[in-house]
C-alpha cells in the first residue's frame, strides 16, 4: 500500500474553507490505497457529482461497518436530504466525526474535504492494523479457541451496533417530523370544538361509506349476472362440442364416395412410378456408358495425334541429317579429287602444239569423267543409306503403333 500523507487540516478538528489540489490528490490516493474498485479522477469533482459522492459515502460506511443499514435512494431531493442526514448521523455516532452536511450535499470539491475525514480515519486504522498484525505474527500465534470466541463476540457486537444505529436513525427521523407535528397538534388542541362541524364531517363520512357500499353491491350484482350469462354460454358451447364430436364419429365410419376408384388409381400410380424409376435408372446407366465410350475415343484420338506428331518430327530430323550428310559427302569428294588426281592418265604440261592442247583436253576430260564416276558412286551409296534409314523409320513407326 502506498503511503499517503494525510494533511492535519483534514482530521477530526476540521478542514480548510477552500478546496485545494493537494486535498483532491490525497483523497484519490487514499481511496486507491483502501481498495476502492472505481478509479477516481481529480476531474470528477470539478462540477457537482452527487451520485459519485453517494457511492463513495456508501462504500466508506460499508468498509467501516458492513452491517450498516442506510437508505440508498438518491433520485429525489427529499431522498438525497435523508441520505446525507443518515450518513452524517451514522458517522457522528460511530466514528465520532462531525461532517458538514451542506458541503456533502453540494457534491463538489468542498465535499472532498468531508469525505477525506472518513477516508483518512480508515487509512490510518488500516496502517495501524497492519503494523499490529505484523508484530503479533512475529511474537505469538493465538489459539483456535480464542479466535473463535473473539469472532463470536465480534459478530454479537456488530449486530448490536447495527440495531442501535438503525433505532437511532429511525428515532432521528421521527424527531425530525416532530417540528411539523407539534404545530399541528397545538393548532388542533387550541381550536374550539364545534359539534356541528363534527356532526357534519361524520355525516359526510357515512355518506361516502354508503356510496362505496352501494357501488360494491352493484358490482356484486353485475358479477352474478355475468356469471349466469357465462354459464349459459358454456352450456351452449358444450352442446355444440358434443354435436360436432358425434358428427365426426359418423363421418369417420362412413366410407366416402369414389374411394375404390381412388385406391385403384393409387395402385396404378405406384406401378407407373416404379416403371418410371426403372427407365430412369437404365437411361442414367446408358448415358454414363456413352460418356465413358466417348472419353475413351477421345483419348485414342489424342494418342494417335501425338504419335503422328512424333513421327513427323523424326522424319524431319532424318531429312535434316541426310541433307547434312550429302553436303559433307560432296565437300569431301571435291577435296579428294583436287588433292589426289588419277595417276593412270599422264598429264602433259607445257606443250605448245595442237596435239598437246588436245592431250590436255583429253586429260582434263579423263579427270572430269573420273570425278563424275566417283560422284555417281557416292550418290548411289547415299541413296542406299536413305533407303535403309526409311526402312528403320518405318520399323520405329510400327513399333509406336
Amino acid at each position: 500500500v502506498t503511503k499517503v500523507t494525510v494533511p492535519a487540516v483534514c482530521k477530526q478538528s476540521g478542514c480548510k474553507s477552500r478546496m485545494s489540489y493537494r486535498d483532491l490528490r490525497n483523497f484519490t490516493e487514499i481511496m486507491r490505497a483502501l481498495g476502492y474498485p472505481r478509479l477516481i479522477s481529480m476531474e470528477n469533482f470539478r462540477n457537482p457529482n452527487f451520485p459519485l459522492v453517494a457511492e463513495v459515502l456508501t462504500w466508506l460506511i460499508s468498509r467501516y461497518d458492513p452491517t450498516a443499514d442506510l437508505p440508498t435512494d438518491v433520485d429525489t431531493q427529499q431522498d438525497r436530504v435523508i441520505f446525507i442526514k443518515s450518513t452524517a448521523q451514522f458517522i457522528a455516532t460511530k466514528a465520532n466525526i462531525r461532517l458538514n452536511t451542506k458541503k456533502l450535499y453540494g457534491a463538489d470539491g468542498y465535499a472532498v474535504k468531508e469525505l477525506l475525514k472518513i477516508a483518512s480515519m480508515l487509512y490510518s486504522a488500516m496502517r495501524t492494523n497492519k503494523a499490529e498484525t505484523e508484530s503479533q505474527t512475529t511474537h505469538f500465534t493465538p489459539s483456535f479457541a480464542e479466535l473463535s470466541n473473539k469472532s463470536t463476540e465480534l459478530k454479537t457486537c456488530r449486530q448490536l451496533s447495527s440495531q442501535i444505529t438503525a433505532k437511532g436513525a429511525k428515532l432521528y427521523q421521527l424527531l425530525g417530523k416532530e417540528v411539523d407535528l407539534r404545530e399541528l397538534r397545538r393548532s388542533a388542541i387550541s381550536r374550539a370544538v364545534d359539534v356541528d362541524e363534527i356532526e357534519k364531517g361524520v355525516k359526510q363520512s357515512i355518506a361516502a361509506v354508503e356510496s362505496d357500499i352501494h357501488q360494491v353491491t352493484q358490482m356484486l350484482d353485475n358479477c352474478a349476472s355475468d356469471e349466469a350469462n357465462l354459464s349459459v354460454k358454456i352450456e351452449r358451447k358444450r352442446q355444440d362440442l358434443e354435436r360436432n364430436q358425434k358428427r365426426l364419429r359418423s363421418l369417420a365410419n362412413v366410407r366416402p364416395a369414389f374411394m375404390e376408384e381412388y385406391e385403384k388409381l393409387e395402385v396404378e400410380l405406384q406401378k407407373q412410378y416404379e416403371s418410371y424409376m426403372e427407365k430412369f435408372r437404365n437411361l442414367s446407366f446408358l448415358e454414363h456408358q456413352l460418356e465413358e465410350h466417348q472419353r475413351a475415343e477421345q483419348d485414342k484420338l489424342e494418342e494417335t495425334e501425338t504419335n503422328l506428331k512424333r513421327m513427323q518430327l523424326r522424319m524431319q530430323e532424318a531429312e535434316k541429317r541426310m541433307i547434312q550428310d550429302d553436303v559433307t559427302t560432296d565437300g569431301m569428294l571435291a577435296v579428294v579429287t583436287d588433292e589426289f588426281p588419277n595417276p593412270k592418265e599422264p598429264r602433259v604440261i607445257g606443250s605448245m602444239t595442237a596435239d598437246g592442247i588436245e592431250s590436255d583436253d583429253e586429260d582434263t576430260g579423263s579427270l572430269t569423267s573420273g570425278t563424275d564416276r566417283d560422284a555417281e558412286g557416292g550418290l548411289e551409296g547415299m541413296e542406299e543409306e536413305e533407303e535403309d534409314g526409311e526402312l528403320l523409320n518405318e520399323d520405329d513407326n510400327s513399333d509406336d503403333f
